[in-house]
C-alpha cells in the first residue's frame, strides 16, 4: 500500500507539473506579442537566444573557414615576454611591435599555453566562442536591469550580426575580450560594487586602450556618487592595477613601456579605415584633422555633461563638493543612468575616432539597442531604428570599405547622437527639483 501512495504521489506531482508547464506555454502563447515587445520579459527571450548561438556559434567555427590576421602576431609577442624580454620596444610580431598593454600580454600568454603554443587554433576558436557567450550573458543582463529595449531587438543584436562572430571565432582579436571584462565592469557598477566595477574597467584598459572611452562617463558617475573626495580612491584602484601589471616592464624600460602600450598619438593605415575612406589620404593623415577631431570629441563629451547628464539644477563644479554637503539632497543612481552615460561616452568616442578597423565594430555592437531605443526621440520609429542598425550592419560588412558605406556609418552615427540629445534622458529635471519642495 506504501509503495502505491509513493507511485501515485510521484504521478501527482508529474500531472502537477505538466500542468504548471501547459499553463505557462498557454499564457506565453497568448502573450507572444508581449514577449517581444515588452522590455521586462527580455530574460526568456535572451534565454532562447543564447541557446540558439550556441548552435551558431559552434556551426560558424566548424563550416567557416579561419582567416589569419592577428593571431600569429599575438603569439609572436607574448613569447618574447616569455623568453625573458621586458623591453616593449624589442617586443613585436608579424605585423608589427606590441602596442597592447600588459593585460593583454598575461591573457594571451595563457591563451599561448592552452592552445600549444598557439598552434592548436581550433582550441583558441572553441575559448573565443565561450568568451562571445559570457559575452552576450553579461549584456544581457544589463538590458534586463534597465528595461527600456523590446525583446525582439535583441534578434539583431545576436543571430543577425556576422561581422561580430567573425571578430571573436574567426579573427580572434584581443578586442572581444577586452570587451568582455568592461561588460563585466559594468554589471559590477550595477550592483553598486563600485570598486570592483573600477577594478574590472582598468583591467579592461590593461588589454586595450579603446575601454577609456568609456573613461569619462565613468568618471562622471563617480563624482556624482561620491563626490572628489570619495572618487579619488576608486580612481586609484584604476591607475594602481595598471602600475602592479606593467611592473615587470616599467622596472625594465618605462618609457617604452608607456610610449608603446599607451601610444594615444598612434597613426593609423588609411587603407583599413571603415568611417573616413570619401576623405583624401592626405587629410586622413594630417595632424590638424586629429586636432579638429579631437575638439570636437571633447566638445561633445562636455555638453552631455552640462546639458544631458548633469541635471540637478547647481553648476557642475558641484560634483565635486561632498554628496552631503549638496543643495539638492542626492539620490541614488539608477541603472539607467549608469548605463546612459557610459554608453553615451563610448559612443561619442567612436563617432570622433580617428579611425575605426573591422575589429572595433564590437566596441560599440552591443551597444547600439540601449542608445536607439533606451532614450529615443518621438520621430525616431521602430522601422527607423531598425533601418540604422541595418545600414551599421551593413557599412562594417563592406569590404573593402567605400565612399558610401563609411559616409552612411556617419549618418547612422549623426541620427543616433541627435536621438540621444533630443530624447528624454534617465536625469530627469523635475524629480530632482521635487526634491527641494518642503
Amino acid at each position: 500500500m506504501a509503495a502505491g501512495l509513493r507511485k501515485r504521489g510521484r504521478v501527482g506531482a508529474a500531472a502537477r507539473a505538466a500542468g504548471l508547464c501547459e499553463q505557462w506555454l498557454q499564457r506565453a502563447w497568448q502573450e507572444r506579442r508581449l514577449l517581444l515587445v515588452e522590455p521586462r520579459y527580455t530574460l526568456p527571450v535572451a534565454a532562447c537566444l543564447c541557446l540558439a548561438e550556441v548552435g551558431i556559434i559552434f556551426w560558424v567555427i566548424h563550416r567557416v573557414a579561419y582567416t589569419e590576421i592577428d593571431w600569429k602576431a599575438y603569439m609572436t609577442e607574448v613569447e618574447g615576454v616569455i623568453n625573458g624580454t621586458y623591453d616593449y620596444t624589442q617586443l613585436q610580431g608579424d605585423t608589427g611591435p606590441l602596442v597592447y598593454p600588459a593585460g593583454f600580454v598575461y591573457i594571451f600568454m595563457g591563451l599561448y599555453y592552452v592552445t600549444g603554443r598557439g598552434t592548436d587554433i581550433r582550441v583558441a576558436q572553441h575559448i573565443f566562442a565561450v568568451l562571445y557567450l559570457a559575452t552576450l550573458l553579461l549584456v544581457f543582463s544589463i538590458y534586463h536591469q534597465t528595461c527600456k529595449v523590446p525583446p525582439f531587438v535583441f534578434f539583431f543584436m545576436c543571430c543577425a550580426s556576422y561581422r561580430v562572430h567573425s571578430i571573436f571565432v574567426l579573427r580572434l582579436f584581443n578586442d572581444p575580450v577586452a570587451m568582455a571584462l568592461l561588460f563585466l565592469s559594468i554589471n559590477l557598477l550595477l550592483a553598486q560594487r563600485w570598486g570592483w566595477g573600477c577594478c574590472c574597467f582598468s583591467l579592461a584598459v590593461s588589454v586595450k586602450m579603446n575601454g577609456l572611452l568609456f573613461a569619462p562617463g565613468l568618471l562622471f558617475l563617480l563624482l556624482t556618487q561620491f563626490g572628489l573626495r570619495g572618487a579619488l580612491p576608486k580612481l586609484g584602484i584604476c591607475a594602481l592595477l595598471q602600475v602592479v601589471l606593467g611592473l615587470p616592464f616599467l622596472l625594465e624600460n618605462p618609457t617604452g613601456y608607456l610610449s608603446r602600450s599607451f601610444d594615444l598619438g598612434r597613426q593609423f593605415l588609411f587603407r583599413w579605415t571603415v568611417n573616413w575612406r570619401f576623405l583624401p589620404e592626405a587629410v586622413f593623415l594630417h595632424r590638424a584633422f586629429h586636432l579638429l577631431l579631437l575638439a570636437a570629441h571633447l566638445t561633445l563629451l562636455l555638453l552631455f555633461a552640462l546639458h544631458r547628464w548633469h541635471r540637478t539644477g547647481e553648476s557642475i563644479l558641484s560634483l565635486l563638493k561632498d554628496p552631503s554637503k549638496r543643495k539638492v539632497p542626492p539620490q541614488p543612481l539608477t541603472p539607467n543612468q549608469i548605463v546612459s552615460a557610459l554608453f553615451t561616452s563610448n559612443f561619442i568616442g567612436i563617432c570622433f575616432s580617428r579611425s575605426l578597423h573591422y575589429q572595433f565594430y564590437v566596441w560599440y555592437f552591443h551597444t547600439l539597442p540601449y542608445l536607439l531605443w533606451a532614450m529615443p526621440a518621438r520621430w525616431l520609429t521602430h522601422l527607423l531604428r531598425l533601418l540604422v542598425l541595418g545600414l551599421i550592419e551593413l557599412s562594417w560588412n563592406t569590404y573593402p570599405s567605400t565612399s558610401g558605406s563609411s559616409a552612411a556609418l556617419h549618418v547612422c552615427h549623426a541620427v543616433i547622437l541627435l536621438q540621444l540629445w533630443l530624447g528624454p534622458q534617465p536625469y530627469p529635471k523635475g524629480i530632482q527639483h521635487s526634491k527641494k519642495a518642503p
